[in-house]
């Protein structure tokens, strides 16, 4: 019998459309050769324009789905990404705590329209129980803000990152897709400061579910043993081919092709 791939396990709401979320992360890692492993912790109604409605799964629920899997499945990391309340951030970081393994923190706060996924009790935890679990944080400009409540508005991003940091978090990676600049510039910092920033170009779309593929495809490579800078720098690269091939199912934002790889070789 072929050995088994890595599996990751992700904390996350399940999107009806399969462009963002729980979706998204186990289109991503079956993409990236890892097996993903599941914990729901909401459900929401959306289509590729915005939210409507979240309905959270109560935290016990959350906390039976996470012992089914951890007495089962060695993990070899963990991505958390939507959560639908905040008792569910205490569960991921005594899991990560428990196995001892990665956690990647994708801290989404609204949706790309701008619907509020997150109330300030949910924001605090992710900033007071996720953070100092986080092996990597990957907000883009707004939520790193947001994520700084106290930090002035016009703080330049590289304070943004200590301040994460110091609350505990071993990397940093802002993305700069809300960002005023031509080419999307994505850097990663560490302990140490600014570790690297890479340049990719900006797209004329806009996308539902990027920063999902973005932090799954980390903790992928990750779980295959890639050293963190490697690891995001394949992200990335992998993240934009999947934006390039994106398509429009819908009226709203378009679908990143996480199978692109599949369907290229099928066109060819």
């Amino acid at each position: 019998m072929p050995s088994s791939p890595p599996a990751v396990l992700v904390f996350a709401a399940s999107d009806p459309v399969c462009g963002a979320g729980l979706q998204a992360d186990c289109l991503t890692l079956a993409a990236l050769g890892c097996h993903p492993l599941t914990v729901v912790t909401a459900l929401t109604a959306q289509d590729t324009k915005g939210v409507e409605a979240v309905f959270p799964i109560a935290a016990d629920f959350v906390r039976q789905q996470t012992s089914c899997l951890l007495a089962d499945i060695p993990i070899a990391a963990i991505k958390v990404g939507l959560l639908g309340q905040a008792a569910h951030a205490s569960i991921a970081a005594e899991t990560a705590a428990r196995l001892k393994v990665p956690l990647l923190l994708d801290p989404i706060l609204a949706s790309g329209r701008g619907d509020r996924l997150a109330d300030d009790s949910l924001r605090d935890a992710l900033r007071n129980t996720l953070l100092p679990a986080a092996e990597l944080i990957t907000p883009n400009v707004p939520e790193a803000y947001a994520l700084c409540p106290d930090m002035p508005p016009a703080t330049p991003l590289p304070q943004l990152a200590e301040a994460m940091l110091e609350r505990g978090a071993r990397h940093v990676l802002i993305t700069g897709t809300h960002a005023a600049t031509e080419p999307v510039i994505n850097t990663l910092y560490g302990r140490e400061g600014a570790i690297h920033a890479d340049t990719w170009p900006r797209l004329p779309d806009t996308y539902h579910g990027s920063g999902c593929t973005l932090a799954s495809a980390v903790a992928a490579f990750l779980a295959h043993g890639y050293p963190m800078e490697t690891a995001v720098y394949e992200a990335q690269r992998y993240v934009s081919n999947a934006l390039q091939a994106a398509y429009h199912p819908g009226r709203g934002q378009a679908i990143p092709n996480r199978l692109f790889a599949i369907t290229n070789s099928n066109r060819s």
